[in-house]
């Protein structure tokens, strides 16, 4: 199994890509906006997605206006929407299969009552012969007026 070692980026380079300074990525940092791992030497290690949500802190101090506080409930709340959005998929998925696991059960019912006609159908023409139907005039399917049928299970 090939292991590959996750890119990281040192506090230097992501500000120098973002073209802030050292101590803001710091702040940002501090209060709790990103967390970046740190290595054995206590360096800081921007992964990609610790680069990703740096970016999205310095488009909304820097480009948007929008104080660190600020910044800290639109997180929060895009962590909530995220969850949120999981539980839905999954109730989705669980209402679908559901539907699915009825239709089944429906398409039975449907195929057995069908069974059960065609099986009175083919009694009714053994008892009465049919050039009986073609002489009184009857299409055949008149009888089949006051047949009750019972769709429940027996």
């Amino acid at each position: 199994m090939n292991r590959r070692k996750k890119a990281s980026y040192s506090i230097s380079v992501v500000a120098e890509m973002f073209g802030v300074h050292q101590q803001t990525i710091r702040l940002y940092e501090k209060e709790g906006l990103i967390r970046p791992s740190r290595s054995s030497g206590n360096t800081r290690q921007f992964t990609e997605e610790d680069v990703e949500r740096l970016e999205e802190v310095i488009h909304l101090t820097h480009k948007l206006g929008v104080n660190l506080s600020g910044v800290n409930m639109i997180l929060k709340l895009q962590r909530k929407v995220s969850r949120l959005q999981e539980q839905m998929n999954k109730l989705f998925e669980e209402t679908k299969d559901q539907l699915e696991d009825e239709t089944d059960i429906l398409k039975d019912h449907v195929k057995a009552g069908a069974g059960r006609l065609l099986q009175i159908k083919q009694e009714k023409a053994i008892a009465a012969p049919s050039d009986d139907a073609s002489s009184n005039g009857k299409s055949g399917t008149e009888g089949f007026q006051d047949l009750e049928i019972d769709y429940e299970d027996e």
